[in-house]
């Protein structure tokens, strides 16, 4: 059973090795997450009667629009409550702070936040307590008002409904569990303010971006971990085209900006928080 495992294991990422970069994904980026891919299309070969991942493939060549169902097959979020805290202390404690003071001198009463790939909306949950606990006392005037995207409709469903396992809660500071979720039978369910704070999109980061100027913007673990350098040069051109002078884009800790992005610099060093600089260049990078 293990050597038949094993077996299906590697013809699974060879399949993965050919399908992965006629999709725009890189292939280490899925190396962590390549077994629940697997899964997936595994059941999907048993959904259409296919003997192997060959079968896969011929089907994919005379069915193009399979390739749209594999590639929902790929997005796996892998997200929780506080993830990278020095980010968010960062955030709460610096890049917040400043950024209001460029709103209240451009007299503007709200700070706008696009989180990325939001999963099950962990990471723009986070960011509504960072601004309520840190945040808001020092500035009573201001309002933040937080998208957040996500391809996978049952995803947006789910952060909607803002209902947790403990296990997603494990890094969130003790001090704010009981002011931001309400707990019954081991779930935790975000209190309505911070869900009301939030409004949940469902979009392809890939394709579009909001017809709206951020002051914040969190792409953390998903464009420069999974795209391929065409399609990561594509979204983070647009992700800063979409920021306001001065505005903050956040990335994963580990995660680097290709060489050749225009208009943005580092604004805290090793944690992936970088500020817009220069508009024309970041326009011009954009529509390249």
């Amino acid at each position: 059973m293990t050597v038949a495992f094993e077996t299906q294991s590697r013809r699974c990422d060879a399949f993965l090795h050919w399908a992965l970069p006629r999709m725009g994904y890189a292939w280490p980026g899925f190396r962590r997450v390549r077994h629940q891919v697997c899964k997936r299309i595994g059941r999907r070969l048993q959904e259409l009667h296919l003997a192997d991942f060959e079968a896969y493939r011929r089907h994919l060549a005379s069915n193009p629009s399979e390739w749209h169902v594999l590639d929902g097959f790929c997005w796996i979020p892998i997200s929780r409550f506080a993830r990278d805290w020095a980010v968010f202390e960062c955030l709460g404690r610096e890049v917040l702070p400043s950024l209001c003071e460029a709103a209240a001198a451009r007299g503007s009463g709200r700070i706008e936040c696009w989180s990325v790939g939001c999963a099950r909306g962990e990471e723009p949950y986070t960011l509504a307590a960072v601004w309520e606990f840190i945040v808001a006392p020092s500035w009573p005037r201001l309002s933040i008002s937080i998208l957040a995207t996500e391809i996978d409709r049952a995803q947006i469903d789910r952060a909607n409904v803002g209902l947790f396992k403990e296990s997603s809660l494990r890094e969130t500071p003790p001090s704010w569990r009981d002011r931001m979720f309400e707990g019954a039978a081991g779930e935790y369910r975000v209190r309505p303010p911070f869900r009301e704070t939030v409004r949940f999109v469902v979009q392809d980061v890939r394709q579009e971006v909001p017809a709206t100027m951020f002051d914040l913007i969190l792409c953390r673990n998903l464009a420069l971990t999974y795209f391929d350098d065409s399609v990561r040069h594509q979204v983070m051109s647009r992700l800063i085209g979409s920021l306001r002078q001065g505005g903050a884009l956040v990335i994963g800790a580990r995660e680097r900006l290709p060489a050749d992005i225009c208009g943005i610099a580092p604004w805290i060093e090793g944690i992936g928080i970088y500020q817009r600089t220069d508009t024309r260049q970041a326009l011009r990078s954009a529509a390249a």
